[in-house]
């Protein structure tokens, strides 16, 4: 899947624009991408200019930065190389879902496709990584579940979570303590007054029902990092129902 031999840097630059963009149709901005990165302004200029050479990016002075076709097809193999090494990481090598990032940021430029294909056939061709993220097939095809962010529902909405940031080790962890993952049972109660923290019921793992739940109050940094895809109904609901989407690579830019 991987198109043409590329350094580490393009790859690194197109996969962070495509994952901007992944659960949100804004595109990035050259500020955005030089804060991802942590680098500056001036690397990310003279970086976007040598990506737009080769076709990768589209971009004009003081626009946002958009993938090509071609760009979101190097960003989707970097995602997939990415998504099954944390998988595999976590499943075969018993590594924790916050200790694995690191290790496959390190990974998935060194690893040949090779290594690529025989570790997803060997954990059976996984869709999702541990964290939810869906991982696209060696096609470059990707299946996007319709959710929704937990600060953007209203109270009594209830939903399976789906996906859950991986930018932070520490709220995984504290998540984890709580008993929240992938797949859990959620409700929201609502928000504490004057700017306060969300309150939710989170359901026992491997359970549906909300009699057990516990009530948790989660931050706005939790809040922003979960995503939901909704289970039943409730009166008055205000939230806008989504349709998942399967993207391939080389016809579209953003899901």
């Amino acid at each position: 899947m991987k198109p043409t031999p590329t350094s580490s840097s393009i790859e690194d630059y197109v996969k962070v624009i495509y994952s901007f963009t992944e659960w949100q149709d804004k595109p990035i901005t050259s500020t955005q991408l030089a804060a991802r990165l942590g680098v500056a302004n001036s690397s990310v200029s003279e970086m976007v200019r040598k990506l737009k050479d080769q076709d990768l990016v589209e971009h004009e002075p003081y626009s946002p930065i958009r993938l090509t076709k071609a760009g979101l097809q190097l960003a989707l193999s970097m995602v997939r190389r990415h998504r099954l090494l944390e998988t595999y990481l976590v499943r075969e090598l018993g590594y924790t879902w916050d200790e694995v990032h690191e290790e496959a940021e390190l990974l998935e430029h060194a690893v040949s496709e090779t290594f690529i294909q025989r570790m997803a056939a060997k954990l059976g061709n996984p869709t999702r990584d541990p964290h939810g993220d869906p991982i696209p097939d060696a096609g470059g095809h990707i299946t996007m579940p319709p959710s929704h962010r937990l600060d953007e529902l209203d109270a009594g909405h209830r939903g399976r979570v789906s996906r859950i940031s991986d930018h932070n080790p520490e709220l995984l962890r504290y998540l984890n303590e709580h008993g929240i993952g992938v797949d859990t049972e959620l409700q929201i109660v609502g928000r504490r007054p004057f700017g306060g923290t969300l309150e939710v019921l989170a359901a026992p793992a491997g359970s549906k029902d909300m009699d057990d739940a516990v009530q948790l109050d989660l931050g706005d940094e939790a809040a922003v990092s979960l995503w939901l895809v909704t289970e039943g109904s409730h009166p008055g609901c205000t939230v806008q129902e989504l349709t998942g989407g399967s993207l391939m690579s080389p016809h579209t830019s953003s899901p």
